[in-house]
C-alpha cells in the first residue's frame, strides 16, 4: 500500500465547514448520535447533515436518505455504520464528492485478512474521488476554536470542551479520550484531537506536522504504538522544532511483548524502539515513561512560560522534600546554584533555624506567620539569576488564613520573575488551586513529578534555543550490486570511504601467509577468509600472535581445517594476516537501516563488552562531527575512554571521524546496504584502526565474517 507523506487535504478534516453523518442516530447516546449532539450542544456553526434512509429528522435537523442526496456542498462525511455498510457508505460519500471521511465503524485491518482486504476496496475508492479518510477504527477528530467535532469521545460527556492551546494526537481512540480527560482535569484546554485508529490513509504523523503549523495551538500530545511512515514522522517532528512548538511523547510498545499487543490493536507496525527514541531525541521532543508524566510535562509547556536554563531554586519548609526534590534534580540533569551565604544569613535574621543554600529549608518555623516563608522566597529569587523554581508549601493551600497572606506576596513575585518557571508543590483545594494558576504558578503535589516536570521543560525550552542542524549525505562511489562481502573486501570498501584499517594480506595458501608475515616483520593475526562464517572464533578460524614461518604456516592449516569441518559448505578464500594490535580501547562503530526511520549509526565499547554491557548509542545517519562526540561521550563507560584509573585518553577525535564516515557510507546507499559493522575498532591515543569488518546486502546477501 502506498503512503501518503505531507499533510495535504487535512484542512477539510480539522475544519470543515459542512458534514454529513452517514449512519446518524436520534439517540445522543450512540456513537451515529454523538457528533450531532456534540455539534449542537457547541452551538457550531458547522452545517450538519444526518444521513438515514428510515427518518426524516434526526435529533431536530433534517436528515437525508443518502449523502449524495444532499442538495449542497458536503466538505466531509462521518461514516458510523456497521462495517458490513461500510463499503456502501464510502461510495456514497464518495458520489457527495467530500474531501475527507472520518470513520467510526470497526472491524477491518485491525480484525483479519478480510476486514483487511475491505479497507483496501474502500481506500481505492476514497483515493480516486481525491478525499483523505481518517480511520477506519477511529475515534474522530474535534477543533474546539471552530466548534467541529467529528468523534464520539465520552470524554465530552463532561460537556463541550473549551478553547484551548493544547494539540492531542493519538492512535488510540480509549487512550485519546483518556487523556483528553487527564489534561481537562489538570486544568488545560485543548485545541485540536484527534485519534487516527486504522490508520489506512492519514496517519498520525501527518497530523502532528498539520497541528505544529496551527496558530491556535502552542504545544503538541502524541500517543503512538507504531509507526510505518519514519520520515513522515521526522519532518512532523522538525516541523514542529522549527515553529518552536514542544512536543510530549507517549510511545507504547516498548518491549517485545509490548510490540506485539500494539501491532494486534491497530495493525502498526512498532517498529524498535530504541530508535524511536533516538528520533525523538534528535528532534528535541520529550519521550515520556508514563500518562501522568505526559500530563505533567505538557501542564509545565501549557502556561506559556518556559525555563530559560536548567537552573533551579528550591524553597521548602521539609528538610525531607529537600532531599528528594535534590535526587530528583540531580538525576534529570537540573543544575542547583547555591545562594550566596550573605542571603542565607539574612533568612536567619526572621528564620534562625534555616538551612542549606539551595535547596534553602525554611523549617516550620514559618507555620505561624507566612510573611516570612514569602520573605525568603524573594530573597533565594534575587540572590541570582534562576530557570525555575519550587516552591513547596505543604498544606498551605487548604488553609484559607494562609492563602489570604501568601496571595499578594505570590502576585508580586510573578511581576518580578516573568521569565521563570515557578511552580508550588502544595496540598490545596480545587478553588485555591484554580487561585494560584490564574496568578502564574504551576500547582503540583508531588515534588519528585513537579521537578521532573520543570527537567523536561527546560530541556525544551533549549531545543527551541538551538538551531536544527541536518548533515547533508555526501557522494560516494557506486557499491557493487554483486560480489561476496567477506571481510577483506568490506575492508576494501570501507577504507575507499576513509575508514582507518589495519593493514593486512590475504593469502591463499600457507606459502602466501608466511610471506605477508615476513613482510608485517612482527606478531601476525591469522583469519579464516570467507563470506559464509560470519562468526570466526566460533569455528577455530582466529589464530592470534603468531611469530616466525613455522608458527604461520601451522596456524593456516588449523584455522582453515576448522572451518571446512565446522561448515563444509563454505567457500573458504584462505586467510588474512594482518599485525597483532595491542594496547587502545576496543570499540564498536556500526549502522544499520532500520525498516522505519532508514539509516542510524551506532556506537559503544566493542569486543565482548558489546553483547554484556549493551552500552550502545544511536543516532540518525549521517552525523555530524560535533554528534559524533556527543554520542562517545554518551556511553555509560565513556571514562574508559578518557583515561579511568590512569589508562591513556583514547583519541576522541579519531574515533568521531570513524563515526561520522561509517554514517555516510550508509546514508549515500540506503537501498544497498542493510548494515555495517566495524568490531573492534581499536582506539589508541592517537589515531585509531579498524580491525574487523561487517558488511551485509539489503536482502542479506553477502556478509564479511566477524571474529
Amino acid at each position: 500500500m502506498d503512503v501518503k507523506t505531507d499533510s495535504t487535504g487535512l484542512d477539510a478534516l480539522f475544519r470543515p465547514e459542512s458534514i454529513a453523518v452517514i449512519g446518524a442516530s436520534d439517540d445522543p447516546r450512540k456513537i451515529g448520535g454523538r457528533p450531532i449532539r456534540y455539534m449542537i450542544a457547541s452551538g457550531s456553526a458547522v452545517k450538519v447533515y444526518p444521513v438515514n434512509p428510515t427518518r426524516a429528522e434526526v435529533q431536530g435537523l433534517r436528515a437525508y436518505p443518502t449523502a449524495a442526496a444532499i442538495p449542497d456542498r458536503v466538505d466531509q462525511a462521518i461514516i458510523a455504520v456497521p462495517a458490513r455498510q461500510a463499503e456502501a457508505a464510502v461510495a456514497d460519500a464518495c458520489a457527495a464528492g467530500v474531501r475527507s471521511i472520518v470513520m467510526f465503524s470497526a472491524g477491518f485491518a485491525e480484525a483479519g485478512e478480510e476486514g483487511a482486504a475491505a479497507q483496501a476496496r474502500m481506500l481505492k475508492m476514497i483515493r480516486e474521488s481525491g478525499a483523505r479518510l481518517l480511520g477506519p477504527n477511529a475515534m474522530g477528530s474535534f477543533n474546539t476554536a471552530d466548534r467541529v467535532f467529528s468523534t464520539f469521545s465520552t470524554a465530552m460527556d463532561r460537556g463541550t470542551p473549551a478553547v484551548g492551546r493544547v494539540g492531542m494526537v493519538s492512535q488510540s481512540g480509549a487512550v485519546g479520550s483518556y487523556l483528553q480527560n487527564l489534561v481537562i482535569s489538570r486544568g488545560m484546554a485543548i485545541s485540536k484531537f484527534v485519534a487516527t485508529g486504522n490508520e489506512a490513509d492519514v496517519q498520525a504523523a501527518e497530523c502532528l506536522e498539520w497541528m505544529a503549523q496551527d496558530p491556535d495551538t502552542d504545544v503538541l500530545m502524541l500517543y503512538m504504538e507504531g509507526c510505518r511512515n519514519g520520515p513522515a514522522l521526522i519532518r512532523a517532528l522538525r516541523t514542529a522544532r522549527r515553529m518552536k512548538k514542544p512536543v510530549v511523547v507517549f510511545k507504547s510498545g516498548r518491549t517485545e511483548a509490548g510490540q506485539t499487543v500494539a501491532a494486534s490493536h491497530t495493525g502498526a507496525l512498532a517498529g524498535s524502539f530504541q530508535v524511536f527514541e533516538t528520533v525523538l531525541r534528535e528532534a528535541g521532543a520529550w519521550s515520556c515513561a508514563t500518562l501522568t508524566e505526559m500530563v505533567d510535562v505538557t501542564y509545565a509547556c501549557a502556561k506559556g512560560i518556559l525555563p530559560p536554563d536548567r537552573t533551579l531554586a528550591i524553597v521548602t519548609v521539609s528538610g525531607g522534600v529537600g532531599v528528594m526534590s535534590t535526587d530528583a534534580a540531580m538525576e534529570s540533569g537540573l543544575e542547583l546554584p547555591p545562594v550566596s551565604d550573605a542571603t542565607l544569613a539574612a533568612i536567619q535574621t526572621e528564620l534562625p533555624l534555616a538551612v542549606g543554600l539551595n535547596p534553602v529549608d525554611t523549617t516550620a518555623q514559618t507555620v505561624g506567620d507566612r510573611a516570612m516563608l514569602t520573605r525568603a522566597v524573594e530573597r533565594v529569587l534575587r540572590d541570582r539569576p534562576y530557570g525555575s523554581a519550587m516552591l513547596f508549601f505543604a498544606n498551605a493551600g487548604r488553609n484559607a488564613r494562609d492563602m489570604e497572606i501568601l496571595a499578594e506576596p505570590l502576585r508580586a513575585l510573578r511581576a518580578e520573575f516573568p521569565a521563570m518557571q515557578l511552580a508550588l508543590c502544595v496540598q490545596t483545594t480545587p478553588e485555591y488551586r484554580q487561585q494560584l494558576e490564574d496568578l502564574g504558578y504551576l500547582v503540583f503535589e508531588d515534588p519528585v513529578f513537579c521537578v521532573k516536570a520543570l527537567a523536561a521543560a527546560a530541556s525544551l525550552s533549549d531545543v527551541r534555543r538551538q538551531p536544527l542542524v541536518v548533515p547533508e549525505v555526501g557522494t560516494l562511489p557506486p557499491f557493487p550490486s554483486e560480489g561476496a562481502l567477506d571481510e577483506a573486501r568490506s575492508k576494501e570498501l570501507l577504507s575507499a570511504a576513509g575508514l582507518p584499517f589495519a593493514a593486512e594480506h590475504v593469502a591463499a595458501s600457507a606459502d602466501e601467509a608466511a610471506a605477508a608475515a615476513a613482510a608485517i616483520g612482527g606478531p601476525v593475526v591469522l583469519k579464516v577468509l570467507s563470506a559464509e562464517i560470519a562468526h570466526k572464533s566460533e569455528v577455530g578460524g582466529v589464530a592470534l600472535n603468531l611469530s616466525g614461518e613455522a608458527a604461520v604456516r601451522a596456524a593456516f592449516a588449523e584455522v582453515t581445517g576448522n572451518a571446512a569441518r565446522a561448515m563444509p559448505g563454505a567457500h573458504i578464500r584462505g586467510v588474512t594476516v594482518a599485525p597483532m594490535i595491542t594496547g587502545g580501547t576496543q570499540t564498536i562503530i556500526g549502522a544499520h537501516c532500520d525498516p522505519t526511520f532508514g539509516p542510524v549509526v551506532m556506537f559503544g565499547l566493542g569486543g565482548i563488552y558489546t553483547e554484556v554491557l549493551k552500552d550502545t548509542v544511536l543516532r540518525t545517519a549521517p552525523v555530524s562531527h560535533d554528534t559524533a562526540l556527543e554520542m562517545i561521550r554518551a556511553i555509560r563507560s565513556f571514562a574508559v575512554l578518557d583515561g579511568a584509573r590512569g589508562q591513556p585518553k583514547a583519541d576522541l577525535e579519531a574515533i568521531a571521524a570513524a563515526i561520522v564516515q561509517v554514517s555516510q557510507f550508509i546514508a549515500a546507499r540506503p537501498d544497498a546496504i542493510e548494515s555495517v559493522e566495524i568490531n573492534p575498532f581499536i582506539a589508541l591515543p592517537q589515531g585509531g584502526l579498524g580491525v574487523d569488518a561487517l558488511i551485509h546486502r539489503q536482502g542479506g546477501a553477502g556478509e564479511a565474517a566477524m571474529s
